[in-house]
C-alpha cells in the first residue's frame, strides 16, 4: 500500500458542533473537503495507532464515496481496524450500541440526521467517542482549530475499493476492515431491554402497527425487529428501503414532514399504533390513531410507566430534558422524587448524565429521546418503548397519554420555526430580545379566556454541569409567565442555509375538563405575546413561521 501526503490548504467555516458538520453535497464534493476533516479529525486524537473505529451512515447521497475515502485515510494513518456496517449503513444509535459493546475506540458517523438527501441535498460527518456518544466540545474545538491550519492530508493510494456489500473480514495495508450486519448488534441490545415475548403475542392478537421508516436507515432495523423478531405482518414497515434521496422524502418524523403516516393512522379502520423515525434513526415520532403524541409528552410517559419494561423495572435514576422541551417530565420526577435535570439542547450534555448515574431517561423537544442503553437519542428504541406499553398494560397509545394527563396534568406545547433566516437578522432579533429582558418582569398580555398573562421572570439560559463543572451560557432567552407557562427563543444550528429561529410555547393546563383544546388555539395567547416582545415579523421579514409542530 502506497501511502501519499496530499498538499492542500485550510477551509474557512468549518466549526463542528456535536451533530457534526453539516453542508450541502457540493460542499463536500469540492476537492480535499472530506479529506481535510477527517485528516484533521485524526491528527488530534490522542494514541490512535492500532485503534478501533466504527464507521457507518444513513445511507444518503454520497455515503458510500466518503466510506471508501475514510477507509483509505484511516488505513494511512495507522488506524488498526474498521469495523463498516454493510452497504455503508449503520444507524446513529446503533454506531454508539457497536462502539460501546465492542469497545471501539470511537466512531465515524455520516449522516445529515432529519435533512434532505441526495445530490441536491445534505450530507454531514461527526465523530463519536468511546463511551459512545458524541464528541464534547473540546474535541470538537480541536478539530476546527486543526482545519484552520492544516496543509496536508494522508491518504492509502493505487487501492481498490472495499467491498462494503459483503460481510467479513478483510484488510486495507495493515489496517484490518470488518463488514458488520448493521441490524445484529442493535437488536441484541433491545432483546435484552424489552419483554419481546409480550410484544410478540400482542402482534399475534391481532393488533396492527404502521412504520414508516421514510425511505431512511431505520428500514432494516425495523423490518428485522418488528416483522422478523416480532412477527408482525408483512407491510407493518413502509418505505423501508434506504435510498439515497430518501425517495424524495424529507425525512423529519413530524406532523409537517410525515404526512403520508397521519393520513394512514386516521379513521377507524387505521392501525392501533404508528410510528416513524429519521434520515439516521435517532428521532421517532408517535401515533395512535386519530392522534398524535407530542414529543415532551412521550418523554413523560415513558417515565412515568418506565418500571413496566424489564430493562427499567428497577426505577430511573432521574430524568434529563432539554431547556426547550416541556415541563411534564419535571412533574413525573417530583412525584416518582428522582432529580430533573433541564439541560442546555445537544446531547453531549445528557451524556455527562447518563455517564455519571445521574439520569436513566432524557430527551428534547425535536423529537429525540434515549436512555442509559447508548449515548445517542435512539428512535427504534423509544418505538419499542411504547410498544412495550402498549402490550403490557393493553392500552392504546392516546388511553396512555389520557391516563397521563389525568394524573399530571397537561402539557400544551408547540413549537415555531421561521426557517431561511438572513444571519445578520436573526442575531439583531435576539439581541434585541437579551436587551430588553431586564424590563420585562411583570408585563401583562390579554388572555381570550378573559384571564390575564403576566411574565414573572425573564433570562437567557445558562448551565453548569453538575457532572465537571462546565458553564454554558447564551442558550435560550427564556419569558417564564406566572402559573407555569413559558415561551423560549432560541437560533438552531441544524439547518445548512441561513438561521433557523425556533419559538417555544408552553403553557400547563390542570383542569382535565380544558384537556381537548386544539393546541394552537390553547397557545394563542402566548403565540401574541412572543410576536409583541420578539417582534418576529419585522425583525425576520416573514409573516408566519415555516413549521409549526
Amino acid at each position: 500500500m502506497k501511502i501519499l501526503d496530499i498538499a492542500t490548504r485550510p477551509f474557512a467555516g468549518q466549526r463542528p458542533g456535536t451533530s457534526g458538520l453539516r453542508k450541502k453535497v457540493d460542499v463536500f464534493q469540492q476537492p480535499h473537503y472530506l479529506e481535510n476533516f477527517v485528516q484533521s479529525l485524526f491528527d488530534i486524537l490522542p494514541d490512535r495507532a492500532g485503534q478501533t473505529l466504527v464507521l457507518g451512515g444513513d445511507g444518503r447521497f454520497h455515503n458510500r464515496v466518503a466510506i471508501q475515502t475514510i477507509l483509505r485515510m484511516a488505513a494511512a494513518n495507522g488506524i488498526g481496524k474498521v469495523l463498516v456496517g454493510r452497504g455503508g449503513l449503520l444507524s446513529t444509535p446503533a454506531v454508539s450500541a457497536v462502539i460501546r459493546k465492542r469497545g471501539a475506540y470511537g466512531g465515524i458517523i455520516l449522516s445529515a440526521s432529519h435533512n434532505p438527501g441526495g445530490p441536491d441535498g445534505d450530507f454531514g460527518i461527526k465523530y463519536n467517542i468511546g463511551n459512545g456518544g458524541p464528541a464534547p466540545e473540546k474535541v470538537t474545538e480541536a478539530i476546527y482549530a486543526r482545519t484552520q491550519a492544516i496543509d496536508s492530508y494522508r491518504i492509502a493510494g493505487d487501492t481498490p475499493d472495499i467491498d462494503i456489500d459483503r460481510l467479513g473480514a478483510g484488510s486495507l495495508g495493515d489496517m484490518q476492515v470488518e463488514v458488520i450486519d448493521p441490524v445484529a448488534d442493535y437488536a441484541e441490545l433491545m432483546q435484552q431491554l424489552f419483554d419481546f415475548e409480550t410484544m410478540r403475542a400482542w402482534f399475534a392478537a391481532g393488533h396492527r402497527m404502521r412504520y414508516d421508516a421514510m425511505c431512511a436507515v431505520g428500514g432494516p432495523y425495523a423490518r428485522a425487529i418488528f416483522e422478523g423478531m416480532l412477527g408482525a405482518p408483512a407491510g407493518t414497515v413502509v418505505n423501508g428501503e434506504p435510498r439515497e434521496d430518501f425517495g424524495g422524502h424529507h425525512p423529519d418524523p413530524n406532523p409537517a414532514h410525515a404526512t403520508e403516516l397521519i393520513a394512514a393512522m386516521s379513521g377507524p379502520a387505521a392501525p392501533d399504533f404508528g410510528a416513524a423515525s429519521d434520515g439516521d434513526a435517532d428521532r421517532n415520532m408517535i401515533l395512535g390513531r386519530d392522534f398524535v403524541v407530542t414529543p415532551s409528552d412521550s418523554l413523560a410517559v415513558l417515565a412515568a410507566n418506565a418500571t413496566l419494561v424489564p430493562g427499567y423495572k428497577a426505577g430511573l435514576a432521574g430524568i434529563a430534558r432539554s431547556m426547550p422541551t416541556s415541563c411534564a417530565a419535571d412533574a413525573v420526577a417530583k412525584a416518582l422524587g428522582i432529580a430533573c435535570f433541564e439541560t442546555p439542547t445537544g446531547w453531549k450534555f445528557f451524556g455527562n448524565l447518563l455517564d455519571a448515574g445521574r439520569a436513566t431517561l432524557c430527551g428534547e423537544e425535536s423529537y429525540g429521546t434515549g436512555s442509559s442503553h447508548v449515548r445517542e437519542k435512539d428512535g427504534l428504541w423509544a418505538i419499542l418503548f411504547w410498544l412495550n406499553l402498549q402490550a403490557a398494560t393493553g392500552l392504546s397509545v392516546e388511553a396512555l397519554v389520557r391516563r397521563h394527563w389525568a394524573g399530571f396534568g397537561r402539557h400544551y406545547y408547540s413549537r415555531h420555526d421561521w426557517e431561511g433566516i438572513a444571519t445578520e437578522r436573526a442575531d439583531a432579533l435576539m439581541a434585541a430580545l437579551r436587551d430588553k429582558l431586564p424590563g420585562l418582569s411583570g408585563r401583562e398580555f390579554p388572555s381570550p379566556d378573559g384571564a390575564t398573562l403576566r411574565i414573572g421572570s425573564a433570562d437567557d439560559f445558562a448551565y453548569t454541569d453538575p457532572v465537571d463543572g462546565s458553564v454554558s451560557t447564551r442558550q435560550g432567552v427564556r419569558l417564564l409567565f406566572e402559573g407555569g407557562s413559558r415561551v423560549v427563543f432560541r437560533l438552531s444550528g441544524t439547518g445548512t442555509e441561513g438561521a433557523t429561529l425556533r419559538v417555544y410555547l408552553e403553557r400547563f393546563e390542570a383542569d382535565a375538563s380544558r384537556h381537548d383544546q386544539p393546541t394552537q388555539q390553547a397557545l394563542a395567547a402566548l403565540i401574541a405575546a412572543a410576536e409583541a416582545v420578539a417582534g418576529i415579523r419585522a425583525h425576520t421579514g416573514k409573516q408566519a413561521p415555516t413549521v409549526i409542530t
